[in-house]
């Protein structure tokens, strides 16, 4: 397994199953400043990362040039340490009280500089900028360090690292060391960058509770061209990985003096759920936003449970509900209920009082009614982009009246979509009522984002979990009730070991199952606990302790937003003290950045909070640098880059010189009206004349072409001509591979295709949009044409530039998926090394790879064939096609062509 890793002067991203740094570092060496060294280390030791990245740049111009370290970490990832070496000096960042930080920052502030050094950006990223004037052949090193505990989603832990150099690096490592006393269940790796050449700079060892990957590549790996300072290295490079688990108390850990305790037990069955699902319909919700809503809220309904009871409310200004009481999750009702689902639509203002309000009745009635079943879990799901405008607007009034209405017998979730409406609103409300917020944001995979968040949310285990430990062997510990586990996510509990605790600590997790209580009993020996993180290259110092500390400070930091105000600020000053204790840069603290003399001193980075991004114009992909910045792609000064279309595009120019001088003379509108408007127009550029010629003809390729068995490797191209409904286009029990689809016959091509894997389990769903990949009820959206590289058990999936998708494994067929441009677009299929293919292959186009019988008509010429194929005759006629495999502009070859 071998994935790599991209190396780009400007911006390497880590994120540890959620922790994402990006490190930009300085100007493009054009500019002077050269990167020669640029290493990331992280260790994971059991869930807790800690990443150290070091960047070393030389100013290779003959006068001083600003050097720029830019980086984005995980908004949960705390910063540890930052540190510049210039001339041999160290030049620290200092971590202190906010108020006092404040102090300098608004000094620098007066003195017209730019104090500030971290901000939010993304979905879950902040960024981390210092600049430091670096003089002629001077070097400077650059170190940022920061530590978070991996937290399990949808069963899972993620690594991902974005590496962006903008240039090679004659010193480029990434060094990743996961260590899992539970034992490393699976691991999987997936890089957005990834190319043949660079697949052998990344190597992956795995035993049964460590693993090391290693990305290491040469000067020639790394460039686009030989000679060429351009990298390849642009984009993700992501590590999955689970642990083992057992039914039973969990799995203790013990090292130096402190505890953790992971809890998710496996096998438990789901308990039967009551939702009621609280959608906003009001005005501003209108066109897209209600759209996707619609679009996931009928996905969402899909995977309600047969034992699940349901029910829809919809507001405006008014309140509706679309049945009077919650009714059972059955075929009848949820179909009933897509149809209301799909013709919601949005107008009015935004009553959220009322809307909860009459959720919270609805739940009461029905349980008083005996209507609920009993052991079930109730749950309400609010979905607003706006603050309330109707009825009570005041937010705190309507936290109140929520949280004495549910009164602790229901969970509530809150969702935010966009940035219109006030996170810390909804998380307040949602922390009163023993749930959780999270924001939705406007993007394409809005849809995705709704469905990923119910999945969470879907499978609750276990009610009212409670951690019991002897009280003469822990202290401070962390919190140890919790109201509700789901599946795939995980319970961690930390504390300190008493002085005198004894040999064999022991814990008892109590909970509610449906309709019965259960307990969970574990033990784990001090001293073979202790002896197991000895390994020095898979653990840092003290990290137990840490782990301690940062889930500590987190957990302190939520119960502040729902504790009264005494409460509030005894639980600040214990994870302020926290945090000055294990220099973290929390939101109560700041890291003051010195600088050398002559600069200026100093810069302050601050944790930003969740509603800080309120009302502003959130980026939710990559940083667009400034040209000053390293990461900034520039053109010559002496050129101007014009482009109105992708290369090959008839719009598309570049490195034109002078804008300003260029001159369109536009053509006259031409008499045929299916004519493109570009034919015959030119560009005059005060010398020769340059005519654009016209589009070629769309490209034909058959929408389906199969590689036949056997030494020949003829293919056959197939035509589907009567079909409009999903298609089983083939399945094979033994490959455990099934494909279905949906025909467009105007178009020639498929509205959508999915491939089904049983082993791993994967669900691939490719549209002329995107391709989402579904694994463990877990989401990933994919655009064409970006690269992918993605490699699991059994299982290796890619996709180039061209936007061919590939999916291939070991004595696995390899299905191949490509999406058209227009005017078709649509989805084209294409398969080899079909001969993996068993007996029991059937479907529309599996039938091909059963016992088939070519004849030739009497009186036919060599390009004329009949074949029978399961009692069916189709006429097969020799043409030449264009075959897709290598991905666009494709080759022409000659097939044999049949229609369905």
């Amino acid at each position: 397994m071998k994935v790599p890793v991209p190396a780009h002067i400007g911006s390497i991203v880590l994120v540890l199953p959620l922790l994402l740094a990006v490190l930009q570092t300085a100007t493009a060496q054009k500019n002077g400043i050269q990167i020669y060294s640029l290493t990331v280390d992280s260790k994971v030791s059991s869930r807790f990362a800690h990443t150290v990245v070091t960047s070393r740049v030389v100013n290779r111009a003959e006068e001083a040039q600003e050097a720029i370290f830019e980086m984005e970490l995980p908004k949960k990832a705390f910063i540890t340490n930052f540190s510049m070496i210039i001339d041999g000096v160290t030049y620290p960042g200092n971590i202190k009280e906010k108020a006092t930080a404040q102090k300098q920052y608004s000094e620098a502030v007066a003195r017209g500089e730019s104090a500030g050094l971290v901000k939010a950006i993304g979905r879950k990223m902040e960024q981390f900028q210092v600049s430091v004037s670096v003089a002629p052949a001077a070097k400077v090193t650059f170190e940022l360090v920061y530590e978070e505990l991996l937290k399990r989603h949808l069963g899972v832990y993620e690594l991902l690292l974005k590496v962006r150099p903008q240039q090679v690096v004659k010193h480029l490592q990434m060094d990743i060391h996961i260590f899992e006393p539970q034992g490393i269940s699976f691991l999987e790796t997936e890089s957005s960058f990834m190319t043949n050449e660079l697949a052998d700079a990344l190597t992956v060892s795995q035993n049964k509770t460590k693993a090391h990957i290693l990305f290491k590549p040469t000067l020639s790996q790394q460039q686009k061209s030989p000679g060429q300072q351009d990298t390849v290295l642009d984009g993700n490079f992501i590590v999955r990985y689970d642990v083992n688990r057992t039914l039973s108390g969990g799995s203790i850990q013990i090292a130096n003096g402190y505890f953790v305790h992971y809890f998710a037990p496996e096998g438990l069955p789901t308990m039967p759920k009551n939702v009621v699902f609280v959608i906003d319909k009001s005005g501003s919700m209108s066109g897209r936003k209600i759209q996707q809503t619609r679009e996931a809220l009928i996905k969402i309904l899909s995977d309600l449970g047969p034992k699940d009871q349901f029910n829809l409310i919809t507001f405006s200004s008014e309140v509706t509900q679309w049945k009077p009481q919650l009714v059972p999750a059955s075929t009848e009702n949820v179909d009933e209920a897509k149809r209301y689902a799909a013709g919601i639509y949005a107008l009015g203002g935004t009553n959220i009082n009322e809307a909860m309000l009459t959720a919270v009745r609805r739940l009461k009635s029905d349980n008083q009614a005996e209507l609920l079943s009993e052991g079930s879990v109730s749950l309400i799901i609010l979905l607003t982009d706006g603050d309330p405008t109707v009825g009570e607007t005041n937010p705190r009034k309507i936290q109140k009246n929520v949280q004495e209405a549910i009164d602790g017998q229901y969970s509530l979730f809150c969702l935010g979509f966009g940035f219109d409406v006030s996170y810390a609103f909804l998380e307040k409300m949602a922390l009163d009522n023993g749930g959780l917020a999270r924001r939705i944001y406007e993007d394409s995979d809005s849809a995705l984002q709704l469905q990923d968040f119910y999945q969470e949310v879907a499978n609750p285990l276990l009610t009212t979990v409670a951690f019991q430990y002897p009280s003469n062997a822990v202290e401070e510990v962390t919190q140890d009730n919790f109201r509700l586990l789901f599946k795939g996510s995980e319970m961690v509990v930390a504390g300190k070991l008493q002085d005198k605790s004894p040999d064999v600590l022991s814990a008892i997790v109590k909970g509610k199952m449906h309709k019965q209580n259960v307990t969970f009993q574990t033990k784990s020996s001090v001293a073979k606990q202790e002896e197991e993180f000895q390994s020095p290259k898979y653990i840092f110092h003290n990290f137990m302790e840490r782990l301690w500390a940062y889930l500590t400070i987190q957990q302190q930091l939520e119960q502040m937003v729902s504790a009264s105000e005494a409460e509030s600020q005894v639980l600040k000053d214990r994870a302020l003290n926290l945090s000055l204790e294990y220099n973290f840069v929390t939101p109560l603290t700041s890291m003051v950045v010195t600088k050398p003399e002559g600069q200026e001193q100093s810069q302050v980075a601050e944790k930003p909070v969740e509603d800080d991004n309120r009302h502003r114009n959130i980026n939710t992909g990559i940083v667009s640098n400034s040209p000053q910045r390293f990461g900034a792609r520039v053109a010559d000064s002496t050129e101007r880059l014009v482009q109105r279309g992708p290369p090959g595009d008839p719009f598309h120019f570049s490195h034109l010189q002078n804008m300003e001088d260029l001159v369109f003379s536009p053509p006259l509108l031409p008499s045929d009206p299916h004519k493109s408007l570009l034919h015959g127009m030119e560009i005059q550029n005060k010398g020769p004349v340059v005519t654009i010629a016209p589009p070629s003809a769309p490209i034909q390729a058959p929408p389906v072409l199969l590689t036949l068995p056997g030494p020949s490797m003829d293919r056959l191209c197939v035509n589907i001509k009567h079909s409009q409904e999903p298609m089983n286009l083939l399945s094979d029990p033994d490959q455990g591979i099934q494909v279905t689809g949906q025909y467009n016959t105007e178009k020639a091509c498929f509205h959508w295709i999915e491939v089904t894997f049983k082993n791993p389990q994967v669900r691939v769903h490719a549209s002329p949009e995107h391709v989402v990949v579904t694994r463990n009820r877990r989401n990933s959206a994919y655009k064409w044409k970006e690269t992918l590289y993605s490699v699991l058990p059994g299982l290796k999936m890619t996709m180039n530039k061209t936007g061919l998708l590939m999916l291939s494994g070991p004595d696995k067929v390899t299905i191949s998926l490509l999406s058209l441009d227009d005017p078709r677009k649509g989805l084209l299929l294409l398969l080899r090394d079909t001969d993996h293919f068993s007996s029991h292959v059937n479907g529309t186009l599996g039938q091909f790879y059963q016992d088939v019988l070519w004849e030739t008509p009497e009186g036919a010429d060599d390009n004329k064939r009949l074949l029978k194929v399961q009692g069916k005759d189709y006429s097969a006629t020799r043409e030449l096609k264009l075959d897709y495999q290598e991905g666009p502009p494709g080759k022409e070859i000659s097939c044999w062509s049949v229609e369905l």
